[in-house]
């Protein structure tokens, strides 16, 4: 299986001077002064207010819409317009579009819809136009954004009542199997945004026609109401024997990362993909309400609390100290240096407990300065992680360590109750007692949590209160499912499988499903803000360069733009549609979950997402690319003032870019849902060094993706040593502020069984079995099954009446001689056979 995250053959040095990572040792002290001014320098950015950030299934309408078009593309909005307006006066007279009566209007449509079924590829594209003009709102005879918007909307529906949508979907059809426009584009050397013209129209038409229908009003009308609900359905089920348009849109993605179509808008492709899923499947929301009644039908107790809810009401906390950062790299100063300044707190420390660490010296009071070994050591802990993924890139900025005043002042204040309700599994209950009935009277029950003979009364206590907090989840429950079923197949019956939309989805995708991913994975590589351009890296710029490159300043210093919000663009497309499809699958069936889970494991997922991270990750965040006066609607209505060099260095006036915070979350809640209870991708996590990685993300103050950091940080605190969580003593008590607690989880001091070694490898191959079992038994049902009923009785079987050929009575005869008895029968070797 080809990865799309290969390791380089060797990474640049660390400090970009060419001397690797053992500048620090042989620099005069005058370097070292450097790198301490440079660390002042960056420390301005420890500042960052709260962000006044609200996450959901989407952006605003308007921002969805226009994020659909690149600003390479904004002088086609007038092309439209000029197909619409030739058209339109030669079907009709004296008359604006929205002069017309419905009747007319939908009469008009047909027209156009007709005028689409013609041999000439100019004609065509230019009824598509006209079309798309249609769906992007009529905007010349608008006089305000909320008129675009509104009239894009209804004729949207209009459009789709009409039939629009199965007419282009025919279109996309036969340009997808145009083999003449992709060779064409495979010998160009250089693909411009010429190259796609008419798959751009296609998909923007399509579209604008999800998005609209897609988006729920309490003013809409039940006609409304009706044709949103056919609509999902038709893009949900296979309809006239063709596989739904999800598939449709993976298989482009696939054949554009192959290489047999690099003019493909990929950006279009993706955006629409990400759009039919959660029309199709639902957003987070509806998840939410299907595991409530998914629980409910399997006879489960009601959820403790709305995860939703919980979230939106945290408060984001003063991102850690970075004098605590030294303690990251885990390489502490030479013995003999520990020895001559702190060798009595030494001795103490090897009789203390691990409890003690609270009771040592409060860190945030009276940090000591640090000495230059251990500035060396930082260094030279964040330069090995190069030496150890290959792929993530050195951040050469270190802030310097903040004064004792600040450090006083950033204590943590912790609330009155812990956000979340307490966890227990049902094999935390038997771990425990197993434990209790080695230590109390010498063996075991195996599975048995209610017998509780010979046990001291604590222990008593200590099971009733894990047995309050026991959390049976619906992944539990179909795995015990899944078990039985493959003890008693035949006892049991088949299984009845519901066919629901993400049922479908998962059925349509398994066989190509590896390729799907490894696609995604290979684009979200190219499109990352830390990968280097590579010869070997696929194209996705088709859609963005325009046919001649700038020849100004000005225009380049848009092209950049444009370039860098593309990208950005297609990270939150990708980020979005992989957690959607990995939150369905999961509450559809844990191992349809899992099976996509390990592919995307194994195409190297977890080093890409921490690569995405090695950045920093505050500027990507509060990162400009966009220009306010481009941006669809607003570039329809007005005329574009000239820009200039310093308006667009100025960007928009938002605090934060809201696309590239919703993509940072969903990349985070996908690294936690890759490496929820798999110790061996835990290790991965420890092996890459993510924890430097991850706690710089924790200097932007927002709750939700600080919750997702502190997840992860949690899950490998004790494989990271007593060292990294001594020294990170406020991220630790972040951890115990705002992550969900599981009782007899010893992640605070690494003294659990998780911590020991692991035989990760059986680990994966046992899921991966499981899986195959699965996949094996729910869709591979061949017709000759080993478990298909015989017949048993002599009577029976020669007494079943079988269709002979109709000259077999004339000949049976000689049939019969020829075939039994002139045959001679050697007895012998009959029975050895047997």
């Amino acid at each position: 299986m080809e990865d799309p995250v290969a390791p380089g053959a060797g990474s640049p040095p660390a400090n970009g001077n060419g001397n690797g990572g053992g500048k620090g040792k042989q620099a005069p002290p005058k370097g070292r002064e450097v790198f301490r001014s440079q660390r002042r320098e960056s420390e301005g950015s420890v500042d960052c207010p709260t962000l006044e950030f609200e996450y959901g299934d989407a952006d605003g309408h308007a921002a969805e819409l226009s994020e659909l078009y690149s600003y390479t593309e904004n002088l086609e909005f007038t092309t439209n317009r000029r197909c619409f307006e030739e058209d339109f006066k030669t079907q009709v007279q004296g008359k604006e579009w929205l002069e017309l009566e419905e009747d007319a209007q939908k009469a008009y449509v047909m027209g156009l819809l007709d005028r689409l079924e013609v041999v000439s590829r100019e004609r065509r594209l230019k009824v598509a136009r006209a079309v798309l003009y249609l769906a992007q709102g009529t905007f010349g005879e608008c006089d305000s954004e909320v008129d675009v918007l509104h009239w894009s909307r209804y004729n949207c529906f209009l459009l789709y009542q009409m039939g629009t949508f199965s007419a282009f979907l025919e279109l996309l059809h036969m340009e997808i199997d145009n083999s003449q426009a992709c060779s064409s584009a495979v010998r160009k050397p250089a693909i411009s945004i010429a190259d796609s013209t008419e798959l751009r129209v296609l998909l923007s038409v399509l579209y604008l026609l999800v998005e609209n229908i897609r988006l729920e009003r309490e003013t809409d009308s039940c006609g409304w109401r009706t044709a949103r609900e056919t609509f999902r359905t038709e893009l949900s089920f296979s309809m006239h024997n063709e596989e739904p348009f999800a598939l449709l849109l993976f298989s482009m993605v696939t054949k554009f990362c192959s290489g047999l179509a690099p003019h493909f808008p990929i950006k279009k492709v993706l955006l629409l993909l990400w759009k039919v899923v959660m029309f199709t499947l639902g957003g987070f929301e509806h998840l939410q309400a299907l595991k409530v009644q998914k629980r409910a039908e399997l006879g489960l107790p009601p959820l403790a609390e709305d995860s939703i809810q919980v979230v939106k009401s945290m408060r984001a906390a003063s991102p850690p100290s970075y004098t605590l950062d030294l303690g990251e790299s885990q390489l502490a100063p030479p013995p003999s240096k520990l020895r001559g300044r702190r060798g009595s707190r030494r001795q103490l420390l090897t009789k203390q407990d691990s409890l003690d660490i609270y009771n040592e010296r409060d860190l945030f009071k009276t940090e000591e300065p640090a000495t230059e070994e251990e500035e060396e050591s930082a260094g030279d802990g964040e330069r090995t992680l190069d030496g150890e993924l290959d792929l993530l890139e050195q951040d050469p900025l270190v802030p310097p360590p903040l004064s004792q005043a600040t450090l006083s002042a950033e204590r943590v204040a912790f609330p009155k109750g812990l956000p979340w309700a307490p966890k227990v599994r049902q094999k935390d209950i038997e771990h425990f007692l197993e434990l209790s009935r080695n230590k109390f009277i010498g063996f075991t029950l195996g599975q048995d949590t209610d017998t509780l003979v010979g046990l001291p009364r604590p222990i008593h206590e200590s099971v009733k209160t894990l047995k309050q907090h026991k959390y049976v989840s619906i992944a539990d429950v179909q795995i015990k499912n899944e078990e039985e079923l493959e003890k008693c197949p035949m006892s049991l019956g088949e299984e009845v499988v519901p066919e629901t939309p993400c049922e479908i989805l998962y059925q349509g995708m398994l066989y190509s499903l590896p390729q799907y991913m490894i696609a995604l994975l290979k684009i979200l590589l190219a499109a990352a803000p830390t990968s280097k351009a590579k010869t070997d890296s696929i194209n996705i710029l088709a859609d963005v360069l325009p046919e001649e490159m700038p020849v100004t300043v000005l225009q380049s210093m848009k092209l950049g733009i444009d370039v860098n919000r593309h990208k950005e663009i297609i990270v939150k497309s990708i980020s979005a549609l992989l957690l959607l499809l990995l939150k369905h699958f999961k509450l559809n069936h844990i191992y349809q979950f899992e099976y996509v889970s390990q592919h995307l494991v194994f195409a190297n997922c977890i080093p890409l997402i921490l690569k995405f991270f090695n950045q920093n990750i505050l500027s990507y965040i509060t990162a400009k690319n966009s220009i306010s006066v481009l941006d669809y609607p607003c570039c329809t209505i007005q005329d574009l003032p000239e820009l200039t060099t310093e308006s667009l260095e100025a960007g928009d006036n938002n605090q934060f870019c809201w696309r590239n915070l919703f993509s940072c979350i969903n990349l985070l809640r996908l690294l936690n849902k890759l490496t929820k209870w798999k110790h061996s991708r835990t290790m991965m996590l420890v092996v890459f060094k993510s924890a430097p990685i991850l706690k710089r993300a924790l200097k932007v103050k927002q709750a939700m993706l600080q919750l997702y950091v502190l997840k992860l940080l949690k899950i490998q605190t004790k494989y990271l040593g007593r060292q990294w969580r001594k020294s990170n003593m406020k991220t630790m008590s972040a951890i115990y502020q705002k992550v969900r607690h599981r009782m007899n989880d010893d992640w605070a001091y690494g003294n659990d069984i998780d911590a020991r070694p692991w035989d990760f490898q059986a680990e994966e191959c046992t899921l991966r079995a499981n899986i195959e079992a699965f996949n094996s038994r729910r869709y591979d049902r061949p017709q000759d099954s080993e478990f298909s009923p015989v017949d048993n009785c002599l009577q029976s079987v020669l007494g079943q009446r079988l269709d002979l050929p109709e000259d077999f009575h004339c000949s049976y005869e000689i049939w019969l001689e020829r075939e039994v008895f002139s045959q001679p029968i050697c007895w012998e070797e009959l029975l050895q056979n047997h």
